[in-house]
């Protein structure tokens, strides 16, 4: 990861920088400011708070979300401290505010600040919390914003790819080309990060193959093909530069012998005269990439021209001793287009000898998406690897998660907020939460506890609770329990922290835990809600406290 060490402030050891100059204390909403002068000013700036970090609905029309961004909320808050220049500005904006507040602020960090998280790249549900905050509540606040906006698409992202992933299928390369289509630099860095943990196998986004160790691909445009006008233009140009000329020569050679061969062979009438600029290209590029060439073949004509270019060349390539990597189709019927390339590649293996020809890798690019995909499984296709772009790294289906930051302890008193539409209403309380799995080794439910009940045991029936809906309940017998909640910054106290895994931990996690889930919750049409529950002692809390803080009306 890119810069320094910080102290490590509230748990032990370096924690490095945010790779992102941007995410600062000032990164957040005004009103968390004049939210904590407000606090200062009344003396409650200490008060011990504890706030969920959380989101009411699935995304996409799914029943499942893939949790992102806990890694970098952990580094804003290990470096979290404003600088003089940052309470310079804050004095210039808040100028009725009193010294002393400055001075306050001046002096915050997030040494007395816990936080406990869902390991990041898990299966999630609704209402259970992906993280709990505890602290002072006006250092809380400032973390709001922050994280929200650390989690909100990180998350989105990451669910996006995976959905991507389960559509497509664990064999064939997922590449995400978003870059250019991102929302700005800094979307697309993040797109790149979390589309990788969501099980995509590389990026064509080289600073973020340099930032997070992401495998990095990428081939040739349509203007690298056009700009060729024949192969004189390249043997020429060779001769000039008096480096490999003869190489040059003998290669482009080959490519010729190679061409008219396939055309005099039992493919003769399947294409008539292919484009010569378009050869040029390919042979170039293959003198300069031998061992990873991979074209692109639909500039002119996929069938009539660059597919029987791309073989001409890959013969060539494979009498100097190099293997050819592929074509990349990007316009066009996709699924028909790969199927034909599929036959004209078996035909070139069958005919010359060529062991291997058959299965060369078609990559299929041109705005894919879930429903694109889908859409070319049930025609039947021939592609092995998809490039994918605006509409996985836009989450052009969703604008957002919504997750949401709210109050449910302060001072060890347990806070609830109403709202006329129940699915707003916030569960109170610090919590503990757990998945309850099956007989058949799929979770079957998650439940939240107050802190201090006992937790679920293994083979004991345990009442799950809606916790809104009085008459959705049911008894549960778990042959494993797996408590969600890890501390990974214990603040001030003695609690060990959790590492933070690497990017390629959190992918395979994310790869593990979508196996481990019933399909019947992952598929794409009508999939089955996953339950959410709490438990009996819980529910009867929530809806004596709803009781006790709903005002009531009276009657004229």
């Amino acid at each position: 990861m890119a810069g320094a060490v910080a102290n490590g402030a509230g748990g032990g050891g370096g924690v490095p920088r945010p790779t992102n100059p941007m995410v600062t204390p000032l990164l957040t909403d005004l009103y968390q400011f004049t939210m904590a002068y407000a606090y200062w000013k009344a003396g409650k700036h200490l008060d011990r708070a504890v706030f969920d970090l959380y989101f009411r609905k699935n995304p996409f029309g799914g029943e499942f979300t893939i949790f992102g961004g806990l890694d970098e909320c952990i580094r804003f808050i290990a470096n979290f401290k404003l600088t003089e220049v940052e309470i310079r500005f804050l004095r210039s904006a808040m100028p009725t505010c009193e010294d002393g507040f400055f001075e306050y602020l001046s002096s915050i960090d997030c040494s007395d600040v816990e936080v406990y998280a869902i390991p990041e790249g898990s299966v999630v549900f609704p209402k259970v919390p992906l993280m709990i905050i505890e602290g002072p509540v006006a250092v809380i606040q400032l973390l709001e914003t922050p994280f929200l906006s650390l989690v909100n698409y990180a998350s989105l992202v990451t669910t996006n790819a995976a959905r991507h992933r389960l559509v497509a299928g664990k064999s064939k390369n997922l590449l995400e080309f978003g870059l250019r289509r991102a929302q700005g630099p800094d979307g697309g860095i993040s797109a790149s990060r979390y589309c990788y943990m969501g099980g995509f196998d590389a990026t064509s986004n080289v600073a973020a193959g340099r930032l997070f160790g992401i495998p990095i691909r990428g081939t040739h445009s349509h203007a690298f093909v056009s700009s060729f006008m024949g192969l004189d233009d390249i043997i020429d140009r060779t001769l000039a530069s008096s480096d490999g000329s003869n190489k040059c020569e003998d290669f482009v050679s080959l490519v010729e012998n190679w061409l008219a061969r396939i055309k005099d062979g039992s493919l003769h009438g399947t294409f008539g005269e292919t484009n010569l600029s378009e050869l040029a290209a390919f042979t170039s590029y293959a003198l300069a990439f031998p061992n990873s060439f991979l074209a692109l073949v639909d500039t002119y004509d996929v069938m009539r021209s660059g597919v029987p270019n791309f073989c001409a060349v890959a013969l060539a390539l494979n009498d100097m001793g190099y293997k050819a990597a592929g074509i990349r189709l990007d316009s066009g019927d996709l699924a028909y287009l790969s199927i034909e390339t599929r036959k004209f590649f078996h035909a070139i293996e069958e005919e010359f000898g060529f062991v291997g020809f058959g299965k060369m890798n078609i990559t299929a690019s041109n705005d894919l998406n879930e429903e694109t995909i889908d859409a070319l499984n049930k025609q039947g296709h021939e592609v092995d690897a998809f490039g994918i772009g605006t509409y996985l790294v836009t989450c052009y289906a969703q604008a957002a998660l919504g997750c949401v930051f709210k109050l449910v302890e302060i001072n060890k008193q347990p806070r609830i907020k109403l709202s006329e539409d129940v699915t707003k209403v916030s569960i109170p309380c610090k919590k503990r939460c757990y998945r309850l799995y099956g007989k058949e080794g799929y979770p079957l439910v998650d439940i939240m506890t107050g802190e201090d009940e006992p937790a679920p045991k293994v083979g004991e029936r345990l009442l799950c609770r809606h916790p809104f809906n009085e008459s959705k309940r049911a008894y549960v017998v778990p042959q494993h329990v797996e408590e969600l909640l890890k501390c990974y910054w214990p603040g001030n106290s003695a609690k060990s922290r959790e590492e933070l895994p690497s990017i390629n931990e959190i992918r395979s996690r994310c790869m593990a835990y979508l196996d481990r889930m019933r399909p019947d919750h992952m598929r794409r049409l009508n999939p089955t809600p996953y339950k959410v529950s709490v438990s009996a002692k819980l529910y009867d809390f929530i809806h004596f406290l709803w009781l006790n803080e709903a005002p009531v009306g009276e009657l004229q």
